[in-house]
């Protein structure tokens, strides 16, 4: 995995927690600043802030090198969309890279298309089944409902669609810079290529950790501030 696709995993923000067995609540403005790290070297800050309010949400992650690897410039990821009754629905979302063309897409749920542009290209198809984007399916796992065992959702990027599905494993401790966390755990993927995410039940449902495998190495990303 290259330092331009990690800006692709599914790094950031959001809520996912079970307080005393119920879901605990989103918070109104969360910002969480995270190291990240390619076996064991210091590589990048993400810095990631989640505000919502009046069943809208804005989720804004941005993404900063370090050493050789602030060479590549900077990235920012935006989603914005509805939080409510239909549980989330993105309306919007923006991939912004140094050197290259911003990447974005738009969800018409009323009318059931979706229209991406890159590089100055535009197409629309229709809708697919639990639709989300790059970030806001973090939200998505947020909301599921109790008892829940898998997420399973397409992902939009800007340039196309993916399939993901994810795993609750239940409760985990973990430890990170911001402090030590009661976690709810969830994974994608096999062994040797796989991604896993804790979420801290006590801060609402943050994620405070997440770790990517491929061939061996490995992409890990912990909180080091948050504030609410």
């Amino acid at each position: 995995m290259s330092a331009r696709r990690l800006v692709y995993l599914p790094l950031c923000l959001l809520m996912l927690a079970f307080a005393s067995g119920a879901q605990a609540q989103l918070p109104s403005r969360a910002e969480i600043v995270y190291e990240v790290t390619r076996n064991g070297s210091a590589m990048a800050e993400i810095t990631a802030l989640l505000e919502q309010a009046d069943g809208r949400y804005k989720l804004v992650e941005k993404w900063q090198g370090h050493g050789l690897y602030a060479l590549l410039g900077k990235a920012t990821r935006t989603s914005i969309g509805s939080l409510g009754a239909n549980g989330v629905r993105p309306a919007e979302f923006s991939d912004e890279r140094s050197g290259r063309d911003t990447a974005r897409a738009w969800l018409d749920w009323a009318k059931g298309t979706m229209t991406f542009r890159y590089k100055g290209r535009s197409r629309s198809e229709p809708i697919p089944p639990n639709a989300q984007d790059r970030i806001s399916f973090m939200l998505a796992l947020a909301v599921a409902p109790a008892g829940a065992k898998t997420g399973d959702y397409h992902l939009v990027d800007g340039k196309g669609v993916s399939h993901h599905v994810y795993q609750f494993l239940g409760r985990e401790r973990v430890q990170t810079p911001a402090g030590t966390f009661d976690a709810v755990k969830v994974v994608r993927g096999t062994e040797d290529d796989r991604n896993e995410f804790w979420f801290a039940t006590a801060l609402g449902g943050l994620p405070v950790r997440m770790l990517a495998i491929e061939k061996g190495n490995r992409w890990d990303q912990v909180a080091t501030r948050i504030e609410r």
